[in-house]
């Protein structure tokens, strides 16, 4: 009968802030209605897969707030999706692959005929011997002994805005987790396994909403699942199937199995597939069974243009509509 009493009380003690609850004990909701993700693209380096290469795009009531990967096609399904640049509020690279990357100085060209007059953050991994740091790969870019000389006046600022490069630390020894605000929103970002190259998580969120974007990685040092923990959409990339042998691809990615186990480990609210080759295009029952051995959320299989709500995790529809 005692227990039964103190039952309201409790709760009205929580209700006029007199117990603290444990930070962490139970995951943010999301709170906001208006946030999407839109999938630009959903395929990988191969030109035979009828999909853009990758890359995502995170909406605020409609408007394009940030852009995470570029990819050949990438720019067009921005169109569709209704994007306008003057809208960013930062591109963020997960590594420069060039089905990451190759869409980048077709935006900054593009840009010039925006009604953009802010700087743009671009955040990137830090670079190694095989690929230089994101200040220097832009350098290279847009300077003016780069590869497009035309365009440095966004680095030399004298066009009507500034790209403004920044350098995350993806050194996988150290593994820190990365993170800053803007414009209302709240950036992460942590070092992941791809080979040689160095590479990044990322996740955005606001107001209780978050989605997180794998990259390209085998998880090795398991660092998305400090990332992804909670996460309302967990866009993972799924380059290799389940019953693949080869030891270099497997070092570059992960297998669906452990897809499965970090949205199982880290909550993840629903998971969402991605950067499909050819070689995992035509394995989609194999792929849903091992994922389906650890993770029993929502599951779904990306194609280029789709949207997804935040709030929901689900798909809500199509920028090809």
């Amino acid at each position: 009968m005692l227990s039964f009493l103190l039952k309201p009380y409790l709760l009205l003690k929580m209700l006029l802030g007199l117990v603290i609850v444990p930070a962490g004990a139970q995951a943010a909701q999301c709170n906001h209605t208006g946030l999407d993700v839109v999938v630009l693209g959903s395929g990988g380096p191969e030109l035979s897969d009828k999909r853009a290469s990758t890359g995502y795009l995170v909406r605020e009531n409609g408007k394009a707030r940030f852009i995470i990967d570029f990819g050949a096609g990438a720019s067009l399904n921005f169109e569709r999706a209704g994007g306008s640049i003057k809208d960013l509020e930062a591109l963020l690279f997960t590594h420069f692959h060039v089905d990451h990357s190759n869409d980048l100085p077709a935006l900054v060209k593009a840009s010039f005929f925006s009604e953009r007059e802010h700087d743009l953050p671009i955040y990137g991994p830090t670079g190694n011997h095989t690929i230089p740091t994101t200040p220097e790969f832009i350098e290279r870019h847009f300077g003016e002994h780069g590869v497009y000389p035309y365009l440095s006046d966004f680095l030399t600022g004298d066009a009507a805005f500034s790209l403004k490069p920044i350098a995350v630390n993806a050194d996988k020894a150290q593994s820190q987790l990365f993170e800053t605000q803007i414009g209302g929103f709240t950036l992460k970002a942590i070092p992941v396994e791809h080979g040689l190259l160095p590479s990044l998580g990322w996740r955005i969120e606001k107001d209780g909403c978050s989605v997180t974007v794998s990259g390209d990685t085998s998880n090795a040092g398991k660092t998305l699942d400090t990332l992804a923990k909670n996460t309302d959409i967990f866009i993972a990339h799924n380059a290799v199937p389940e019953s693949s042998k080869d030891s270099i691809a497997l070092k570059l990615h992960m297998p669906p199995s452990e897809i499965g186990r970090i949205a199982q480990t880290t909550k993840s609210r629903s998971l969402v597939l991605s950067h499909f080759m050819h070689r995992t295009e035509n394995a989609k029952p194999a792929t849903t069974s091992a994922i389906r051995q650890t993770y029993k959320g929502p599951l779904s299989f990306a194609e280029d243009c789709d949207i997804y709500s935040l709030k929901t995790g689900m798909k809500t529809g199509s920028c090809k509509q």
